[in-house]
């Protein structure tokens, strides 16, 4: 999801609570807090020696250890405010994707994106999670996307399957 797209969700239903689903099943607090947002300019370079930059818009979401009352939960139109604030310092990256930084002692710290949402009463519910990590040389190395190693794989199997040193492969 486009950092626009989500402003247009919020937009849309100002009225409700936003909530965040992390994993299934589980839920940030109602009273988390909106703590930071980063745009993010990423310069990278794959195995393979082919470089790309993209930019993300990453909103760190927070809960304080200790219970907030109740009246602390977020509404969209709550949200749309502090991205509001945070537009005045610096431009939001409006073509960017969106993803969401959260972790709890329950929980790793991670950069989630937002695989979907749903509305639930008065919730806006947005479903996060996680980026998965790919080869993005998988082209130049020959290794098929779909091929997963096994536990105790030697090196020889990896070596058939066609990625050895000097090849490009990761």
């Amino acid at each position: 999801m486009k950092t626009s797209e989500f402003l247009e969700l919020l937009q849309k239903h100002p009225g409700r609570m936003l909530n965040f689903e992390y994993a299934p099943g589980k839920r940030l607090r109602p009273d988390y807090h909106i703590t930071e947002v980063k745009n993010i300019h990423i310069d990278a370079t794959d195995c393979g020696g082919r470089s790309d930059s993209w930019k993300e818009t990453v909103i760190q979401l927070w809960e304080n250890p200790v219970p907030e009352p109740a009246d602390r939960s977020i509404t969209a139109k709550k949200a749309l405010a502090i991205l509001g604030r945070v537009a005045q310092k610096q431009p939001l990256l409006m073509d960017s994707l969106v993803k969401f930084e959260y972790g709890n002692a329950d929980f790793h710290a991670a950069q989630l994106h937002v695989a979907g949402e749903r509305l639930e009463g008065e919730n806006l519910v947005v479903l996060l999670s996680p980026v998965p990590t790919q080869c993005k040389a998988s082209d130049i190395c020959g290794v098929p996307v779909t091929a997963k190693r096994t536990a105790g794989e030697t090196p020889e199997a990896v070596e058939a399957a066609g990625c050895t040193p000097g090849t490009g492969c990761c």
